[in-house]
């Protein structure tokens, strides 16, 4: 494989478009270009079926783009008997830490503060807590090089990974470790593109309308043209608007909300600082270190009923809930003027009923509808493999296509280290190297703008060269797809005001 067969920009989109209006019947026509939709392109790709992936929009538009930025091990499914999600969650954290994207994902460690309010007991439940998610570590067979072992430290190993930790009254802290996303939208445009690489058409603002089992009219949002696309199976992989494409598939929606802070605000975490909810027992907020020298705090669990909106908007009660969790760990209290953003994403989950949101099980769901489309529901980021696993084996069962087994387990995703088309990172800035991985040297060393490792804006470690990647291998197709989806620049407003007029400059020159 070389570069050549995942470069997603403006003129592969015009000619792969140009190409579906002649090409037949396919294998495998998939709705929703999130995580799990482009996974599944993915694993289509790879059984050797002909395969097309549709996004109305960009890549990672709508809730994969909103997570908390972890790759889970499950440990939270533990609390309440989900014994099986909690396992496959590890599974899957170990094979995207080990094998599939190494380069996207990092060891997070995360420290719960032993203050005063935590007592022995918690302590305790919370440190058994830790010992079972190694025990699950080990089971998925993942190494302790890739995730260490939990511990104890004292309180100045405590402030030493999150200085801004309360001093009085603190008596050391539990460590334990995590996968943590370099960034959530660049895994799914990762996927994309590799699922290009094995031969799948992957399209950006087109509509799939009047869908069937066998059929769709795909839209091109950009001009407004349209074509009839009949498939063999269809797949339905639009997350929280699944029951538009197919009214028979019944979601629940809730919102989780994360602010944006300046790191300096908590004096430049190295870990999550991790605080129980009072009065729960499962539930805790996180402060995570993040790129950009930011910090997200997280995460809510809201009913969202109603329409469902492109971009969700927090509420300011959630905003006062995670400000004031937090601040029962904190020495300086965090204000409604620490923060710099918001986001919120809106959790697909299966209707099961009445109940809490936040005791809805998170085991996907694949179904198969009246006209025959076949839907992938529920579920969580971390195991988009294998929910994309399970819905195109029920697609290949349902309309009796001859595919191969499936072997994304094996497979490295663009930029992933030990690709041949992979690059060493040495002497690119730190970031420059983390987000594309092994194929940002050579996005740099391509790079048609003047100084393309400057970075975009002062105080913004975005490069030039990465903007102009974004449109020529990326398939950013606008600015909005740049600062929103392929870099986070967005999250900030003053930041994307910053940096607008450069991105705006680097995008047209591209596109040209």
């Amino acid at each position: 494989m070389t570069d050549a067969g995942s470069v997603l920009d403006a003129q592969r989109r015009r000619r792969d478009l140009d190409a579906l209006a002649d090409a037949g019947t396919v294998d495998l026509l998939v709705i929703g270009g999130g995580v799990t939709g482009a996974g599944a392109a993915l694993d289509a790709a790879t059984r050797g079926l002909r395969v097309v992936l549709v996004e109305s929009r960009d890549w990672a538009f709508g809730t994969s783009r909103w997570s908390s930025k972890l790759v889970h091990g499950g440990l939270r499914y533990l609390a309440s008997g989900r014994f099986g999600v909690a396992h496959e969650s590890a599974v899957e954290r170990g094979v995207l830490m080990t094998r599939t994207a190494p380069h996207l994902i990092r060891a997070l460690p995360t420290v719960v503060p032993l203050l005063p309010a935590i007592d022995r007991r918690q302590a305790a439940l919370i440190h058994a807590g830790f010992l079972a998610g190694d025990a699950l570590r080990v089971a998925a067979r993942t190494p302790g090089r890739v995730l260490p072992r939990a511990r104890r430290v004292d309180g100045d190993g405590a402030r030493r990974l999150a200085p801004a930790v309360l001093a009085d009254g603190l008596r050391g802290g539990l460590v334990a470790y995590d996968g943590q996303l370099i960034d959530d939208a660049r895994l799914v445009v990762a996927l994309a593109r590799t699922a290009a690489e094995h031969g799948a058409t992957v399209l950006t603002r087109v509509r799939a309308e009047d869908v069937t089992g066998t059929s769709a009219r795909l839209v091109d949002t950009m001009t407004g043209t349209s074509l009839t696309v009949t498939a063999r199976a269809v797949v339905s992989a639009a997350g929280v608007w699944a029951g538009d494409v197919d009214p028979a598939v019944r979601l629940r929606p809730s919102r989780g909300t994360h602010l944006v802070l300046d790191a300096a605000a908590l004096g430049h975490p190295t870990a999550s600082i991790t605080v129980p909810v009072p009065g729960s027992m499962s539930r805790f907020v996180f402060a995570m270190p993040e790129q950009l020298d930011r910090v997200y705090l997280g995460l809510t669990d809201e009913e969202a009923p109603g329409a469902v909106p492109d971009v969700p908007v927090a509420a300011e009660h959630e905003i006062t809930f995670l400000l004031d969790t937090v601040n029962h760990a904190l020495g300086r209290a965090l204000t409604r003027a620490d923060v710099l953003g918001t986001y919120s994403g809106l959790r697909p989950l299966v209707d099961a009923g009445d109940g809490s949101t936040a005791d809805v099980s998170r085991k996907h769901q694949v179904s198969t509808g009246p006209t025959g489309i076949v839907s992938i529901i529920g579920g969580k980021l971390t195991t988009y493999r294998r929910m994309a696993q399970d819905v195109i084996d029920a697609a290949v069962a349902h309309a009796g296509l001859t595919a191969g087994p499936c072997v994304t387990r094996q497979v490295a995703l663009v930029g992933a280290p030990g690709r041949a088309d992979s690059r060493p990172t040495d002497g690119l800035p730190a970031a420059r190297g983390a987000r594309p991985g092994g194929r940002g040297r050579a996005g740099a060393a391509a790079a048609e703008p003047a100084d393309p490792l400057a970075p975009i804006a002062d105080g913004i470690d975005v490069t030039r060269a990465e903007v102009e990647y974004a449109v020529t291998h990326e398939g950013a197709l606008d600015v909005a797809d740049v600062l929103e989806r392929r870099t986070r620049i967005g999250l900030v407003d003053a930041d994307a005001d910053r940096a607008r007029d450069a991105v705006g400059e680097i995008v047209t020159a591209a596109l040209r």
